[in-house]
């Protein structure tokens, strides 16, 4: 059974967009120890959902975990992921929005604001597919591709 994430990137210095034109990218910057732990709790085909933080403070798209944690080449004592772009979401998915929702009341999204890589339990991230994809045909696992 896989895992399920949310990262958290600053669109102006890579933005969803640039994954999906990308395809594939080394998912580095990670410094905060709670963050490099999960990093390293990802395996291949872990589906993760790309947050933009900034002015728009949103879950954007779908990818997947393609390589599990390696030592990142600029600096050992990191670690780093390989991911791979899926497809945006039908509608993006707002902090507001998921602050508003009781369901999302312990998702560290809501609880430590500034960790970047944050665990969602299965539950949750179902409910986060179905706002993401409100108005859209079909539900699926997800992942970046």
């Amino acid at each position: 059974m896989p895992a399920y994430w949310i990262l958290k990137t600053e669109p102006s210095a890579y933005s969803f967009d640039r994954l999906q034109q990308d395809r594939r990218t080394v998912w580095d910057g990670v410094s905060n120890p709670l963050a490099l732990k999960h990093l390293r709790e990802m395996t291949v085909g872990d589906p993760v959902l790309v947050y933009h933080t900034g002015d728009e403070k949103a879950m954007v798209g779908l990818a997947r975990v393609v390589r599990a944690a390696y030592p990142d080449p600029k600096d050992p004592k990191l670690v780093v992921v390989d991911l791979e772009a899926d497809r945006p979401l039908a509608k993006p998915v707002t902090l507001a929005a998921v602050k508003a929702d009781p369901a999302f009341a312990d998702l560290a999204l809501v609880r430590m604001g500034r960790l970047s890589v944050v665990p969602v339990q299965p539950e949750q991230w179902k409910r986060l597919l179905e706002m993401g994809e409100a108005g859209k045909g079909g539900k699926g696992e997800g992942g970046k591709g």
